[in-house]
């Protein structure tokens, strides 16, 4: 028994099956396959050995195909055809947003497949009602991405030569922008896209190189102190295994990665913003003054109230005759409202001379009140008085 390789169809993925060995590469073979049995090829083989599997493991094909199961195999794509044609009229008549891509038919026909595409999900239940009361058989509708549509349809890639997918790729691995970025492609969405409008399969080909060089190279753009004074990358290839840099003297150097690492590159200390600097001296100031003791008997000055704000109470017990209580002592204002609470004083000061000069004091005390809570407004309007 030899090893072998069998394709289920054009664009299947190869499976390694034991067969014997006068088996060759063309012949066609029954093996059996996950649902049922299946008509396969013969695509690679003999081989010796497969890596990382064991002989004894690989399943065994059923037996030769005979004439009648290549008719058998004729009949079904000659099936295979008819149904898309006759799908494709169903989904035209139902307006359905779909595209027929493909379809397979099981060698006993017992059970067909229909590939498509769709933008958004699909509600194809009388269009499977109409599949089934035409061939009397199990139906299946598979959606697939537009990667699979192409490498079931086939196409020319950028590159000039058939997409990948269509040759020989079976396995989509996944793709990402930071390849593109990674590999100094420009993101030219026409440049890096393949036909199925998706990023190409093959940056993913090279990937782990590039990964290998940035992890041993500089970053572009930085500075490094060097032997030969501080450079600055420029930019790195991959390829020549080098990278560009520019010296002090403004001239651009190229080094091998090799030359690189023998000047013993770092990158210098970064200096300290000169605000930070400034700040730190003041910061260490007012924390020594805040936590230094104040002496005995003596008050902070943050714990005085403003003179212009506030106005000494009266002792208690004592009471003016023939004015109102005093009122409460205001809470302390913060210095945005000093303006204004001062503004508010100026008046109460040119209202209390007008009374004072033509009026005696009103009995609900609002003048005194004032002057209680205002002693310059106090003395503004006795000064008024004497001119009078």
């Amino acid at each position: 028994m030899s090893i072998f390789g069998i394709r289920f169809h054009a664009l299947g993925q190869t499976d390694y099956y034991s067969a014997p060995d006068d088996c060759k590469q063309g012949d066609q073979v029954l093996i059996e396959a996950d649902q049922a049995v299946a008509l396969g090829e013969i695509v690679a083989g003999p081989i010796v050995a497969l890596p990382g599997s064991d002989e004894a493991d690989l399943p065994v094909i059923l037996r030769m195909a005979n004439a009648e199961d290549k008719e058998t195999g004729r009949r079904n794509a000659t099936l295979a055809a008819e149904a898309m044609r006759f799908c494709r009229e169903r989904i035209r008549e139902r307006r359905l947003d779909m595209k027929l891509v493909d379809v397979e038919v099981f060698f006993d026909r017992s059970k067909l497949i229909f590939y498509f595409t769709a933008p958004v999900r699909i509600d194809f239940r009388e269009l499977v009602k109409d599949l089934v009361r035409e061939y009397r058989a199990r139906i299946e509708l598979r959606q697939i991405g537009v990667r699979h549509e192409t490498q079931m349809l086939g196409a020319v890639g950028n590159c000039g030569m058939v997409c990948c997918c269509r040759r020989y790729l079976r396995k989509f691995a996944p793709v990402t922008i930071r390849m593109a970025k990674e590999q100094n492609l420009f993101l030219n969405p026409a440049k890096i896209s393949g036909i199925c409008g998706r990023l190409l399969c093959c940056l993913s080909y090279e990937q782990e190189n590039y990964e290998r060089f940035h992890r041993t190279s500089p970053r572009p753009g930085k500075k490094y102190q060097t032997a030969r004074g501080v450079l600055k990358v420029l930019r790195t290839n991959m390829f020549r295994n080098s990278l560009s840099a520019l010296t002090e003297e403004n001239e651009e150097v190229e080094l091998t990665l090799e030359e690189w690492e023998a000047l013993e590159p770092r990158r210098p200390d970064a200096p300290q913003a000169p605000a930070a600097e400034a700040r730190r001296p003041a910061e260490r100031g007012r924390r020594d003054a805040a936590e230094s003791p104040a002496p005995e008997g003596a008050e902070a000055e943050d714990d005085l109230p403003p003179e212009d704000d506030f106005a000494p109470l009266p002792d208690a017990g004592e009471e003016k005759p023939g004015a109102a209580p005093a009122e409460p002592a205001p809470q302390r204002r913060g210095r945005k409202h000093r303006a204004p609470h001062n503004a508010e004083n100026a008046r109460h000061a040119a209202h209390a001379g007008h009374g004072a000069a033509g009026s005696p004091a009103r009995k609900d005390g609002r003048h005194a009140s004032h002057a209680a809570h205002a002693p310059h407004a106090a003395l503004h309007a006795a000064d008024q008085s004497r001119k009078a």
